[in-house]
């Protein structure tokens, strides 16, 4: 009886978990920045990427050599747009709590330049380090990555 039971209340609760329910699902993307996402490649048809922001980096790996642990490290990651419309980071986010980016906020014309900014703190971070700060943006492709690393030496004690 109570395998009985526990079964019926098993399938009761996995019906329940896995129906489709979209009410709730916002169907079009909206907010300050709505117009500016797009996605440029479709499945059943061939996209024009020329007609798009690109971002081009002077660098795209920074190595920041030895460290001592608590030091910041911090390093700006240049580009320009070299794409035919204006560009807009719509956000930049690390692999880490521990690296920050900050990024500009208003468009960058064609031909226009910009930063990106990374501080990476390496408090109780040892040894070889390797940081990626992944970057969206109205671009093609949409994201594009950076990368901080080095080597922090940890505090003797």
């Amino acid at each position: 009886m109570k395998k009985s039971l526990f079964f019926f209340l098993s399938a009761s609760l996995a019906w329940v978990a896995c129906k489709n329910d979209t009410s709730g699902v916002q169907q079009v993307a909206s907010g300050p920045n709505a117009d500016l996402v797009r996605n440029p490649v479709s499945a059943n048809q061939p996209a024009d990427t020329s007609q798009l922001a690109r971002i081009t980096y002077t660098e795209t790996e920074f190595d920041f050599g030895e460290v001592n642990e608590g030091d910041v490290v911090e390093h700006k990651f240049k580009f320009t747009n070299t794409g035919k419309v204006p560009l807009t980071i719509l956000k930049a986010r690390s692999s880490c709590g521990c690296t920050i980016p900050e990024y500009p906020e208003e468009p960058i014309p064609p031909g226009g330049t910009g930063e990106i900014t990374a501080k990476f703190n390496t408090e109780g971070k040892h040894n070889e380090q390797k940081k990626i700060i992944h970057i969206t943006a109205n671009t093609y492709p949409s994201e594009t990555s950076v990368m901080l690393k080095g080597f922090v030496h940890p505090v003797k004690e």
